[in-house]
């Protein structure tokens, strides 16, 4: 392996502004093979880990991207005069049950909650941290929700995998989700996950799950 390869990735990656994963790498290098990629995409990481530098590239989002270490965020935030966009509880306790129950019905997550969650089901769609992955086998085709991709970046998560355990975040008041049934018991087979939708177009072929409520 070449140094070239690594500063040549090493580009690529600053260059992106999403993470980026050795297979789509390897369709820019199609010279290299995929084993060396995925050795200096660790080997890059290693340096910048050594290097104590204010930025690090992580393993987010199932792909590789250059983070700033955490304590820094709040100098950059002074100087983009903005502040961090954050969620009412209610829908971090929403997007909580999604990301844990996933693939879900907004009947379940009410069940979970106990409130309507129309109105959170749409802002967390806006803002792309949950998207439509189908629609499940039963009467009234209702929509199934899972958690996307930039909920992975925001979240600073390798995959879904790394979500902490359920006992880590009792602080969300979710205890209940624990003793839900888990979608495998719910009979995921179920689940006809057709040709994913763009939550726009969903929520207009669906009126009736996608109402706008007052969020609560």
């Amino acid at each position: 392996m070449s140094e070239s390869l690594i500063l040549i990735i090493e580009a690529l990656l600053f260059a992106s502004d999403a993470p980026l994963n050795p297979i789509e790498i390897h369709t820019w290098l199609p010279h290299e093979t995929l084993t060396n990629i995925k050795e200096a995409l660790k080997d890059l990481q290693a340096e910048y880990n050594a290097m104590g530098r204010s930025f690090v590239l992580k393993e987010v989002a199932q792909g590789y991207q250059f983070r700033t270490q955490t304590k820094y965020a709040h100098f950059i935030l002074r100087m983009l005069k903005t502040s961090p966009t954050r969620l009412s509880r209610a829908a971090m306790e929403t997007l909580a049950i999604i990301a844990y129950k996933q693939p879900v019905l907004r009947q379940e997550i009410e069940r979970l909650r106990g409130v309507d969650v129309g109105g959170i089901l749409k802002t967390l769609l806006e803002k792309s941290l949950i998207r439509i992955m189908g629609r499940k086998n039963l009467p009234g085709r209702p929509l199934i929700y899972g958690t996307t991709k930039k909920f992975l970046e925001v979240f600073d998560l390798k995959d879904i995998e790394s979500l902490p355990k359920l006992k880590e975040i009792k602080d969300f008041g979710l205890d209940e989700i624990q003793t839900a049934p888990s979608p495998e018991g719910e009979g995921q087979a179920e689940a006809e996950a057709e040709a994913e939708q763009h939550p726009e177009q969903a929520e207009e072929n669906n009126d009736t799950e996608e109402t706008d409520n007052s969020q609560q």
